[in-house]
């Protein structure tokens, strides 16, 4: 790039194709800043730019996800009267959407005269990317009815994170026959997107199949892969396949470890998640971040380790955004443990970042109750109260021949009621036969009788719902 510019510096006159050709060049160095401050000098010039040009601007702003400057750019597309432009458009659509701003896609999208592939991509992944599944499988739905071209893999890819994100199994497994008649079931992207939806969608040896169908997979899939298992506590399993990795010379991201950490946390592996926490910076050159640490606080806590974890958050400095789940980590497992004394101070950290109030609030009243201190309990829900903090009621959901059902946290409001809270109460007799004691320790905010008590957390359970429709369907 460096002799790239001096001969653009050298050029007596540079047209719009040099200008395009340089701006081009540093983004795809990695330097998209630079690029946006290029294209400010080009009115010096007096060259007015093409639709190469701006479709390359707006791609600075993906990268970086600037907004501001995207919409300005966006104005220069208007007074250059190349908003029929497909390439100009889609890639509006595409910035858009990387800047979280669906609204302003779907705008530009359906504006669009002419719509091709690679338009249609970009507003399904922006849609997907910003936890808007349904909008996302109901532009695929549009793009299958009206288009004649064939998805590409970027686009199938998107989908199948659509449905992983909503626990669509049913629509997964119909885009991943779109995959397979399309030739894509080797491609990194889309085996990993296939890997981590049927893991999410509770099919484990799905993900297992496909990732091992895989051809010398990359970082991608492997990640894809460990995460996979860590979320059935596979803790081994995901070690087995860190090791087998780094053997065949495939280096680990920060995402790998984040994966690695976390499969540690949930099976007890202690003395292994604390040697991968010590060999990222020296062995792999990955630097541990907040989610990293956030792993390890909670591997600490599910052991009783919880004055290490403690001690391990109060040395990293994070922002309000990184610490919040840090923290509310914390939180969690010393509600569970009954440390009051830290359960103060986590709350209080992530009160004052403004960061899962109303979790906050409602977790130290628990533990406050779970110590005993009823009125520090009532004292609490009554400032919630003052200040209008409400908490969202917890759900769970099930998908059954294609249709989703959800249940809320004490909302029986459901077809066949009766039936429902009859299968929870034999499930609760069973479970007392096997020697099940009760969930309702610091879970129920008043000072009521034990019997009043377990009568409130067991017509809580939005989960008992969710058996109750698939066994009854």
């Amino acid at each position: 790039m460096e002799y790239a510019h001096q001969m653009f510096d050298e050029m007596p006159e540079p047209n719009v194709v040099s200008w395009t050709s340089l701006i081009s060049g540093y983004v795809n160095m990695g330097r998209p800043q630079f690029a946006l401050w290029l294209y400010t000098k080009m009115p010096e010039s007096e060259v007015s730019p093409n639709g190469f040009t701006i479709a390359t601007v707006i791609n600075s702003c993906s990268i970086l996800a600037d907004l501001k400057t995207g919409k300005m750019v966006h104005a220069h597309v208007q007074i250059l009267g190349l908003q029929g432009n497909l390439v100009v458009c889609s890639s509006l659509v595409d910035m858009y959407g990387k800047c979280n701003d669906v609204d302003g896609a779907r705008m530009v999208f359906n504006s669009m005269g002419c719509r091709n592939v690679v338009s249609w991509t970009a507003m399904i992944a922006g849609c997907a990317q910003n936890g808007k599944g349904y909008e996302a499988l109901e532009v695929f739905r549009e793009f299958s009815g009206y288009m004649t071209e064939r998805p590409n893999h970027f686009m199938l890819a998107s989908v199948i994170n659509a449905c992983a994100s909503l626990g669509r199994l049913v629509s997964g497994k119909v885009t991943h026959g779109a995959v397979i008649r399309g030739g894509y079931e080797l491609n990194d992207v889309v085996a990993s997107a296939l890997v981590d939806m049927y893991a999410k969608c509770g099919c484990f040896l799905y993900s297992e199949t496909v990732f091992r169908r895989t051809r010398n997979p990359s970082v991608i899939p492997y990640t894809a892969m460990i995460v996979g298992a860590a979320k059935y506590g596979l803790g081994k399993q995901s070690l087995k396949l860190f090791e087998e990795m780094t053997d065949r010379k495939v280096m680990p991201n920060d995402v790998t470890f984040v994966g690695i950490l976390h499969a540690c946390s949930h099976s007890g592996l202690v003395d292994e998640g604390l040697g991968v926490l010590n060999s990222m910076r020296e062995k792999h050159g990955v630097m541990p971040d907040a989610r990293h640490y956030t792993c390890v606080v909670d591997m600490l806590s599910r052991v009783g380790r919880l004055d290490e974890a403690y001690k391990l958050a109060r040395s990293i400095r994070v922002s309000p955004n990184e610490g919040a789940l840090l923290w509310g980590t914390l939180l969690s497992s010393s509600r569970l443990q009954g440390r009051v004394d830290i359960a103060v101070e986590a709350s209080k950290w992530l009160i004052e970042s403004n960061q899962q109030v109303a979790g906050a609030y409602v977790t130290l009243s628990n533990t406050y109750t779970l110590a005993g201190e009823w009125e520090k309990a009532h004292c609490l829900r009554a400032e919630m109260d003052l200040v209008g903090v409400h908490k969202e009621p917890g759900c769970s959901w099930i998908e059954i021949k294609d249709s989703i059902y959800v249940f809320y946290a004490g909302d029986l409001s459901c077809e066949r009621r009766d039936e429902v809270i009859s299968l929870l109460r034999e499930l609760e007799r069973r479970m007392m036969e096997r020697g099940y004691v009760g969930g309702s320790t610091g879970l129920v905010s008043v000072d009521v009788e034990q019997e009043v008590k377990e009568k409130i957390v067991g017509l809580h359970s939005e989960i008992g719902l969710g058996l109750w429709f698939d066994k009854h369907t």
